[in-house]
């Protein structure tokens, strides 16, 4: 029997990119995995059309927002009007009562793992959201076994309705020709040499102990002309990277790109010398699956789901230690055969990740309760 399936897509907008990108990716691997499926988009009319350039699937439109109330009786109306076999919510925010089977997709649990980075209202309101949707969801995809971890330890998570499903770097995350890494080092003012950070700014992203290891590396290599590139959206609420470099000197070493569009990320990974990542807290870490995807050398944390993308293709560091950090800059930049070992690890390590097994999991997923239901309803 062919399921007919509501994919959740109004995070495919400028305020969601990751969770977007996850949706996207996810909608146009299912299309050639499960042809089974009779897979729908539930879709936000005001996103860009950019966002959901997929337009051999069917859209349900649906002008409410996931941060709207109106949602619990908006989405199940759409979902009875679309007779749906099963629904897929990308995020937490939603219909608690849908009225037809459920799949969850979770990511992190920043506001559980460092509730003192939020208002004090906000742990709260985040934890309470996250009961309802994993007593909403008939099986809930983790996006790490890290996360899987997390939601068994702070939530009591039934394991049995738990699964992992991976992310993998988009198909477009591949070694860019130097004339691709000119043109974007031109387009964003970036030196020949540099080594490069992307993503957010927020607390758990740990860019102060960042600054202060390649202070250390500065220090230690006055002559070097390597730059520091600090790429991905600035949240000015979180300035304090920026106001160590002032107080450091380093207005010359560090250089704070901010957003680079989509297409510019293969060449910007590419063109760095360096992908250095180290974040606290990752759900899955995407950065660091595309840069090796892109024939970058990494460096990363050892924490959370770091270790198991990263796997043995990068230099895993503790994150909380500057000394360390600094250290592991300084042995990678100053071996150029080490780089070359990083690179071929880091390259066969991205391959081992691919959206067609993020979706052929995922398929089963809905399969799986359709299934379910059929019986039960038998």
């Amino acid at each position: 029997m062919i399921a007919r399936v509501v994919l959740d897509a109004r995070t495919a907008t400028d305020h969601f990119p990751g969770i977007g990108r996850y949706a996207v990716n996810l909608a146009r691997a299912l299309i050639q995995v499960a042809p089974d499926l009779e897979l729908s988009l539930l879709q936000d009319p005001s996103a860009p059309a950019s966002r959901l350039a997929l337009p051999e699937l069917p859209r349900i439109t649906c002008p409410v927002s996931p941060f709207a109330l109106r949602q619990q009786w908006a989405v199940p109306r759409i979902l009875r009007q679309s007779r749906a076999d099963v629904y897929h919510s990308a995020y937490y925010l939603m219909p608690y009562l849908p009225g037809v089977p459920t799949v969850l997709t979770y990511y992190d649990l920043i506001p559980i793992r460092y509730p003192h980075y939020f208002s004090r209202w906000q742990p709260l309101i985040y934890r309470l959201a996250t009961v309802l949707a994993l007593r909403t969801a008939g099986l809930t995809l983790a996006i790490s076994e890290s996360t899987r971890t997390d939601l068994i330890r702070y939530f009591h998570a039934d394991p049995e309705r738990l699964a992992v499903t991976p992310l993998a770097a988009d198909e477009r995350m591949r070694p860019a020709a130097p004339e691709q890494i000119n043109a974007v080092r031109w387009k964003h003012h970036l030196p020949e040499q540099y080594v490069l950070y992307l993503g957010v700014n927020k607390p758990h992203k740990n860019l102060v102990k960042l600054v202060e290891a390649w202070s250390h590396f500065k220090s230690r290599n006055p002559h070097s002309t390597v730059q520091l590139v600090i790429a991905g959206h600035w949240d000015e609420r979180y300035p304090e990277a920026k106001r160590l470099c002032e107080e450091l000197g380093l207005r010359e070493a560090v250089a704070f790109a901010g957003p680079v569009a989509e297409a510019d990320l293969p060449a910007l990974y590419s063109g760095a010398m360096l992908f250095v990542f180290p974040s606290l807290y990752e759900g899955f870490g995407l950065p660091v699956l595309e840069a090796m995807a892109c024939g970058t050398p990494v460096i990363c944390s050892s924490t959370s789901s770091l270790p198991e993308v990263a796997g043995n293709a990068a230099v895993l560091i503790d994150p909380a230690n500057v000394e360390a950090l600094a250290e592991a800059l300084q042995s990678v930049l100053d071996d150029d055969e080490r780089r070359r070992l990083l690179r071929a690890r880091g390259l066969a390590q991205a391959d081992r990740f691919s959206w067609r097994e993020t979706a052929r999991r995922t398929a089963e997923a809905y399969r799986s309760l359709s299934h379910s239901v059929d019986v039960h309803g038998a």
